[in-house]
């Protein structure tokens, strides 16, 4: 669909951290606007797992059917470059009905890879992948975090020193190129930034107390639904590995370590509930940083704002 003043067929962007109401949101645009919605949430793409991922239920999914959901076995890897190429087939898809994309997600690294393209990345070696996980195993990803410190600080300074899979692929591309992965990727191409008229929303909680809070009401509110039960028969499949991206996805590496037998259930829920916030935070410093968005915050001394609200915001901006 394309705006009368903009030769540009038109898209959104409606982005915001783990538990600020994202979906409901994008459900309750849908019935003012003429969108079609594309999922951009990296562990929602596997089947099997629905629960711990927060994914729509099929009641949700009926009134607002998701693109690039529920697609991907776990036992396959999907990576940025993965999901921009299927994202641009969808949207033109959706743009070539007379609607608008609406894109809908926490995964930040999509959005940006989607928005701005990809630079000439050389593609994964394992042996260097190997060399750099034995290592965290020695020594802590915190260590290697310090390593990349030393040789890519721009990336380093974007990173929590426990974000394993991004650490070592910044690691990874500096042993096989010698160059930061932040220089590399300061000469993209490839992105939608020319071909869509793109209107960015993020979704910001200001009351950090109220967001912790709803964290952990949302994981206990999984665990009652079969989280745990969701994630041991993953286990129990036995081709799926702990390194896997979609076995690292918050929630989901704690349990997996409990079916290990490396914690207690109790050890397990505590720390899946410490890394949704850790998440949570890290998603909040890119959309801070994110330029021409606007910004919504979801919440105000008595709490949330309902959707409604918050729909009505986005409305006077689209």
């Amino acid at each position: 669909m394309r705006d009368r003043d903009s030769p540009k067929p038109k898209a959104i962007f409606l982005m915001g951290p783990t538990a600020s109401g994202k979906t409901d949101l994008a459900i309750a645009l849908r019935r003012h606007l003429p969108v079609e919605l594309i999922n951009v949430d990296s562990a929602q793409v596997y089947t099997g797992m629905d629960i711990g991922t927060a994914k729509p239920d099929r009641q949700a999914l009926d009134l607002a059917p998701h693109r690039l959901i529920s697609f991907r076995d776990p036992a396959q890897a999907y990576s940025a470059a993965d999901f921009a190429a299927d994202a641009k087939r969808e949207m033109e898809d959706i743009v070539s009905q007379g609607r608008i994309p609406l894109l809908v997600g926490g995964t930040m690294l999509y959005f940006k890879v989607l928005l701005e393209g990809l630079s000439d990345l050389p593609e994964a070696d394992q042996g260097i992948r190997d060399a750099i996980q034995q290592r965290a195993d020695r020594d802590g990803w915190p260590s290697v975090h310090r390593e990349l410190q030393r040789v890519d600080a721009v990336t380093a300074e974007s990173l929590h020193p426990n974000h394993s899979q991004r650490i070592q692929r910044a690691l990874e591309v500096y042993q096989l190129t010698g160059r930061p992965l932040s220089e590399l990727q300061a000469s993209t191409g490839g992105g939608i930034q020319e071909h869509y008229d793109i209107r960015q929303f993020a979704l910001i909680p200001n009351n950090r107390q109220l967001l912790h809070k709803r964290i952990e009401s949302r994981f206990y509110s999984m665990l009652d639904q079969g989280f745990e039960a969701e994630v041991e028969k993953l286990y129990r499949r036995g081709d799926l590995q702990a390194n896997l991206p979609a076995i690292r996805s918050v929630g989901y590496r704690q349990l997996w370590d409990y079916f290990e037998g490396n914690c207690d259930l109790s050890e397990a829920i505590e720390r899946g509930i410490v890394a949704t916030r850790q998440l949570s935070k890290r998603q909040q410093t890119w959309l801070r940083n994110w330029s021409n968005c606007e910004q919504i915050a979801v919440d105000n001394d008595s709490g949330y704002l309902s959707t409604d609200d918050l729909c009505k915001l986005c409305l006077k901006c689209i």
